[in-house]
């Protein structure tokens, strides 16, 4: 006849800590694994718009990310902007330069491409539409969630790359061509990959699709 072997309390405690560890690590690992776990789904045509015309919808990894755009602030910008995002020149594009908390910018279309990265050039990409002047002369706050379009050290050198800010920027104002702002969804752009070390990023996530509500 087997005896059954009691455990004792301490091996009790021990086989409890095991299994809530596990537990943790498996939790973990799923958070990891699902990062766009409890991220809110937008959906543009359930949504109601003062100027529908002017609703750009970015799709990224985890979800939709929604811009008003602002033609009466930067109107050149702005169309240059639309005619990009309708020709779905965006589509596939990497989400390049990322840097935490601050800002995510993508839009290099030349050496940006999912299927053609090139990771020594890319951030110095050209659309081939030629770039066009900075319009900074306005008072618009760089508040969280404000789209621009980027550019080199320069102005008037704005072509198709733009950002994304994560955080109130004011010292961006006069200085960058602002674009619109995200109305919804900018906890998507705040999952977009990052790297701790450097700005420029390895395997990017991309942009699903970017198009206007209205074409």
């Amino acid at each position: 006849m087997i005896k059954k072997i009691k455990q004792s309390t301490s091996e009790k405690i021990l086989l409890i800590f095991i299994i809530l560890l596990g537990l943790v690590t498996f939790g973990t690992y799923f958070k990891i694994k699902n990062k766009c776990l409890f991220i809110k789904k937008y959906n543009p045509e359930k949504l109601t718009f003062n100027k529908p015309e002017n609703i750009a919808i970015l799709n990224a990894q985890c979800g939709n990310v929604i811009i008003e755009l602002y033609p009466e602030i930067s109107p050149n910008s702005v169309k240059r902007f639309k005619t990009l995002i309708k020709s779905g020149s965006y589509n596939n594009v990497a989400f390049h330069r990322v840097i935490k908390n601050v800002l995510v910018q993508s839009g290099d279309l030349e050496f940006g491409k999912k299927n053609n990265l090139n990771y020594a050039k890319i951030g110095t990409g050209k659309s081939g539409l030629g770039t066009i002047d900075s319009e900074t002369n306005n008072k618009l706050n760089f508040v969280k969630g404000t789209v621009a379009f980027a550019r080199t050290h320069e102005k008037n050198t704005e072509d198709s790359q733009f950002f994304i800010i994560l955080t109130d920027a004011p010292l961006y104002e006069g200085e960058y061509t602002p674009l619109g702002k995200v109305l919804y969804g900018l906890e998507v752009i705040e999952k977009i990959k990052y790297d701790e070390k450097s700005e420029y990023i390895l395997r990017p996530d991309f942009i699903n699709y970017f198009k206007m509500l209205i074409n």
